[in-house]
C-alpha cells in the first residue's frame, strides 16, 4: 500500500517542475492561468487499487454530530463500519444546527448565524453530491463589505476564476478603494507583508508568524487600507479577534479563500435551514448505511485499558445528569451578591459559600436570563420570569431553571452535578473497535475529565491546552415592513462596535420568502463574530446593541415594528492564539484507537471553518479505513503553496 502523506499527483511534483522549468515556466503558467481554471490539489489518494468495504464486523463509536462528526461517521458508515453516532444536544449539526422557533401563529426554523459554502469548499461539496443535496443551495452571486464611515466605499466581490496575480489584478480594477489600498512596495515592512501573503507555504509560515497576534503584527508601519478593507473584516470573520489570532492563521486563511485558489470570494447559501437543507439528509445516510444515532446523549465514562479505549459508557435523558462538569468563572458579569460561572447560552449562577448553583440557560428557547433589581431572573428574548430559586413566576417558560450541586471548587472554577437527574434513563456501556471524538473544545475537555483507567496524561495536557475564542451572538429580527438594498443579500460591515455581518434571510431561505410575500415584512439578522464580554456583559445588552447598529446600516427600519426578536449567544468556537499550532492535536493521536475530529485539529493542508471541520473527520475516517486496509477516500485542497513560494 502505498501512504501518502503529502500533496501528490502523478509524476513529478508541482514544485519540483517550477523549479527544474525555471522562471520562463512560471511566466508561460501565469499567463495560462488567466484563461485556464486550475484544479483543486489531491492531498491524500491511494494508488493501489484496494477494497472499497469491509469484509469482517468493525464498531466505531463517533461522539459529536456536528459537521466533523457527522462526516466522519458517514464516510465509516458506507464502508461498512457498525457506527454509533452520539450527540449530547436535542439537535444534531452544532454549529449549524437548526431549531423551531415560534413568531406569532407561526414556526420558522432558527439557526446560529448564516453560513456561506464557497467553491473551495470541495471536500464538503463532494460529500454533498453524493448525498444529493447540491440541489438545496442557491448562488449569492456577490459578496458586499460595507463600512461603517465615509473613509472607505463598499467593497463588492465576485466569483473570478483566475489565480494569483491575476486575482488581485481584477480585484484592484474592481475595488472604488484601490488608491487607499495604501501599499508601498518601496518599504521593507510593505514588502514583508507582500511576501507573507503571497508566499504561504504550511510548515514555513508557521514557524515564522505563529508566535505573533494579527493586532500585534499589524500594529506598526503596517497598509493602513490593507488592515482596514480586509485584514481585519476577514480576520474577525474567521471567528477570532485580531488580538488574539495568530498571524499565521490570518496567512491560512487568506491563502485559503483567495490566494491559493481560484474560486473568488462568492459563495452559495442554503435554499432552506441548515437543518433540512445539510443535517437531516447526513443523518438519512448514515441511518441509511446501518448507522445508529442517539441524541440526548450524556457521556459519563471512557474507560482507558493499555493504551487503548476499552468502553464507553453514556446515558440518554433530556433532563440533566448527575455527571459532575467544571464550568470557569466569569469574571466580566457583577450583577448583585451572585458569582457567575460559564459563557454565553451555558452560564451558571451561585453565590460565595452556596452549595448549589442554578442555570441560567431559560427553558423556553435557551436564551440567557438575566439578574433584575427586584431578586428575579428575566429572558431578555421572550420575558420567562423566574425566582431566585429559579420556579417559573410567569412567560413562556414551563420548566423551572435546572439546579446543580457545586461538588467541588478549584481556585475561583466549579465542578457542578445535576439536582435532579432522571434515574430511569437507561444507561449504555459500547466496546469498539474504534473511538472518535468530535465534540467542540468545551465537549472535548469534559469528556476527557470523564476518562478513568490509564489515561494518557499527556495527551490531555495536549487537549486542555485548545483555546477557544472569544464568543459570538446572532440576532434575527421579523419587521412588519420591507426596505430598498442596493448590497448583497449577506453583506460583511466593518467599523461598527459590535455588528460583523448583515443578513437578508427574507430573500435568501424559503420559509422566509414566502413569509414575506404573504405579509410585506423582512426578517434581517446580525451577526457578531467575536466580540468582548466586558462591553457587552449581558444579553440585553447584546439585543439592545445589535437594534441600534441595524438602524445605522438599514435606517428604514428605524420606523418599522418589530415583530420577534431571537438571540442566539456562544462561547465554544475554536481558537488559534499564537504559539498553540505546534501543539495542537492531530488526528491521529497516541491512543491506539482514539482518533479526534474538529476544526481545532492541526490539518496537513489550507482549510478553515466547515471545510476544515469537515475534512479532519474525512481524515480521521481515512485513518481507520486505512488501518483494514482498504481504499481511502480522496482528500481535496486548494493549491498548498503561495505562487511566490517557489
Amino acid at each position: 500500500m502505498n501512504k501518502l502523506s503529502d500533496f501528490s499527483s502523478p509524476g513529478i511534483s508541482r514544485r519540483s517542475a517550477l523549479k527544474l522549468f525555471g522562471t520562463g515556466m512560471i511566466v508561460t503558467g501565469l499567463g495560462y492561468s488567466r484563461f485556464s481554471k486550475p484544479k483543486p490539489i489531491v492531498y491524500q489518494q491511494d494508488i493501489l487499487d484496494l477494497p472499497s468495504n469491509l469484509s469482517k464486523q468493525k464498531k466505531v463509536v463517533v461522539v459529536g454530530g456536528g459537521l466533523a462528526g457527522l462526516a466522519c461517521a458517514y464516510e465509516l458508515s458506507k464502508r461498512g463500519f457498525i457506527v454509533t453516532l452520539l450527540e449530547r444536544s436535542p439537535n444534531l449539526g452544532g454549529k449549524i444546527a437548526s431549531w423551531k422557533v415560534k413568531v406569532g401563529n407561526e414556526e420558522f426554523m432558527m439557526e446560529h448565524g448564516f453560513h456561506g459554502f464557497f467553491p473551495q469548499y470541495y471536500n464538503l461539496k463532494k460529500l454533498f453530491e453524493e448525498i444529493n443535496i447540491s440541489n438545496n443551495f442557491r448562488s449569492l452571486e456577490r459578496y458586499s463589505l460595507l463600512f461603517c464611515n465615509d473613509d472607505y466605499n463598499p467593497e463588492v466581490f465576485r466569483p473570478n476564476t483566475s489565480v494569483f496575480p491575476w486575482n488581485i489584478v481584477d480585484l484592484a480594477i474592481s475595488s472604488p478603494n484601490r488608491l487607499r489600498w495604501g501599499i508601498n512596495l518601496a518599504k521593507y515592512k510593505h514588502l514583508q507583508v507582500f511576501r507573507a501573503i503571497t508566499s504561504f507555504q504550511l510548515n514555513k509560515t508557521y514557524q515564522e508568524f505563529d508566535n505573533i497576534a494579527v493586532a500585534e503584527w499589524t500594529k506598526e508601519d503596517f497598509p493602513k487600507g490593507l488592515y482596514d478593507l480586509y485584514f481585519l473584516p476577514f480576520a474577525k470573520s474567521s471567528l477570532n479577534a485580531p488580538d488574539k489570532l495568530s498571524t499565521a492563521e490570518l496567512l491560512q486563511f487568506f491563502h485559503f479563500y483567495f490566494f491559493g485558489n481560484p474560486e473568488g470570494l462568492a459563495f452559495d447559501g442554503t435554499k432552506y435551514d441548515m437543518g433540512t437543507s445539510i443535517v437531516q439528509p447526513m443523518a438519512e445516510a448514515i441511518e441509511g448505511n446501518g448507522g445508529k444515532i442517539v441524541t440526548e446523549a450524556t457521556v459519563s465514562n471512557i474507560h482507558c485499558q493499555r493504551g487503548s479505549i476499552a468502553s464507553l459508557s453514556y446515558q440518554r435523558s433530556s433532563i440533566p445528569t448527575k455527571v459532575p462538569f467544571w464550568v470557569k468563572y466569569n469574571s466580566t458579569i457583577q450583577i448583585g451578591h451572585l458569582k457567575y460561572y460559564g459563557a454565553g447560552d451555558s452560564m451558571f449562577a451561585a453565590s460565595n459559600e452556596g452549595e448549589y448553583a442554578i442555570s441560567l440557560r431559560c427553558t423556553h428557547q435557551g436564551c440567557t436570563v438575566e439578574k433584575q433589581e427586584n431578586g428575579t431572573f428575566r429572558c431578555p428574548c421572550h420575558g420567562a420570569t423566574y425566582n431566585e430559586q429559579g420556579k417559573v413566576i410567569s412567560g413562556p417558560a414551563k420548566s423551572d431553571l435546572p439546579r446543580f450541586h457545586i461538588m467541588q471548587r478549584n481556585g475561583d472554577d466549579i465542578q457542578l452535578a445535576a439536582v435532579l437527574s432522571d434515574s430511569s434513563a437507561e444507561k449504555h456501556t459500547i466496546e469498539a473497535d474504534y473511538y472518535v471524538l468530535a465534540a467542540d473544545i468545551p465537549g472535548i475537555n469534559n469528556l476527557f475529565e470523564l476518562m478513568t483507567g490509564e489515561v494518557d496524561e499527556q495527551l490531555k495536557n495536549q487537549v486542555n491546552k485548545l483555546a477557544v475564542s472569544d464568543p459570538f451572538a446572532v440576532a434575527r429580527f421579523w419587521f412588519d415592513r420591507d426596505f430598498e438594498w442596493k448590497h448583497s443579500d449577506f453583506a460583511s460591515v466593518s467599523g461598527y462596535k459590535l455588528t460583523d455581518s448583515i443578513t437578508l434571510y427574507h430573500r435568501i431561505q424559503t420559509q422566509f420568502i414566502d413569509w414575506s410575500k404573504r405579509t410585506g415584512g423582512s426578517v434581517v439578522e446580525l451577526h457578531a463574530y467575536c466580540y468582548k464580554e466586558k462591553e457587552f456583559p449581558t444579553q440585553n445588552i447584546l439585543l439592545n446593541t445589535f437594534e441600534q447598529e441595524l438602524y445605522q446600516i438599514v435606517p428604514e427600519l428605524s420606523e418599522a415594528n418589530i415583530l420577534h426578536r431571537e438571540l442566539v449567544n456562544q462561547k465554544n468556537f475554536s481558537g488559534y492564539p499564537p504559539n498553540s499550532h505546534n501543539f495542537r492535536p492531530e488526528n491521529v493521536t497516541s491512543v491506539t484507537n482514539l482518533l479526534f475530529a474538529g476544526d481545532w485539529v492541526r490539518m496537513p493542508f489550507p482549510c478553515a471553518l466547515m471545510e476544515r471541520a469537515v475534512s479532519s473527520g474525512l481524515l480521521a475516517a481515512n485513518s481507520i479505513i486505512h488501518g483494514e486496509s482498504l481504499q481511502r477516500r480522496t482528500i481535496l485542497s486548494v493549491n498548498p503553496n503561495g505562487i511566490l513560494n517557489l
